[in-house]
């Protein structure tokens, strides 16, 4: 900037930056999301009207309380499994994590994809 630029255009070019790297980093945590979100519906259902299921899903975290309670304050449904690598291959020092879609599900998928650890999530067949 040149000198003599007025205060107010730097603080707003600096706030422009700033929104732009949040919404840039909102963004980038939905790539986290393996699923196909378009399938479900308001309530995190999907299939024919008279045969709507939830989706489960599954991703890994380190295998300690402090992620395991943070896991559970987002979403208390989930299903731990230590031990247990599953699809997305969790590995010895992981815990493997077991949700499924229902009401709030963006949200609980959002706050999840926050999570620095948390690193895919990808549906669950139980294969």
């Amino acid at each position: 900037m040149k000198p003599g630029t007025p205060l107010f255009v730097m603080l707003l070019l600096v706030c422009a930056s700033c929104s732009k790297d949040r919404a840039a980093t909102s963004s980038d945590h939905w790539r986290k999301v393996e699923l196909n979100l378009m399938q479900l519906d308001h309530d995190g259902l999907r299939g024919p009207p008279d045969g709507k299921v939830s989706v489960s899903y599954e991703f890994c975290i380190p295998n300690t309380g402090q992620c395991k309670a943070e896991v559970k304050a987002i979403d208390p449904s989930i299903q731990f499994m230590p031990g247990s690598p599953g699809r997305i291959g969790a590995g010895k020092d992981e815990c493997l994590c077991v949700g499924a879609t229902r009401k709030g599900y963006l949200e609980v998928l959002k706050r999840l994809t926050e999570l620095p650890y948390v690193k895919r999530i990808i549906e669950c067949h139980f294969e």
